[in-house]
């Protein structure tokens, strides 16, 4: 598989902290920037998947992303945790504030 480097060996589900590395390109310069959250939901199939991360920010404030999975942008997918869950898409979490909004059992 072309992403196998990408994501190593440890591949993600929905309920894992993850970090994603992201290229990001300002101006004639390049820098990677981490995004580290929970994965709420997956989407799609084949070349059409994508994943949402949501992190708690400065503030308490929720910010989520959506990517690709097979986006050019990023370098790398790491697994912090592993995540027992029992729903597909984790909704849920929106509803929630503080530390209640980060917590997923570990598998």
């Amino acid at each position: 598989m072309a992403n196998q480097a990408k994501f190593g060996e440890n591949t993600f589900s929905v309920g894992d902290t993850v970090v994603v590395s992201q290229k990001i390109v300002e101006g004639g310069k390049t820098r990677t920037q981490n995004f580290e959250g929970i994965v709420i939901a997956i989407r799609g199939s084949g070349e059409n998947k994508t994943f949402t991360v949501r992190k708690i920010a400065v503030g308490g404030i929720g910010v989520e992303r959506i990517w690709p999975l097979h986006s050019p942008w990023i370098t790398k997918i790491k697994v912090k945790k592993k995540g027992k869950i029992r729903r597909a898409k984790l909704y849920y979490l929106r509803k929630k504030t503080g530390k209640k909004a980060t917590k997923v059992k570990a598998a």
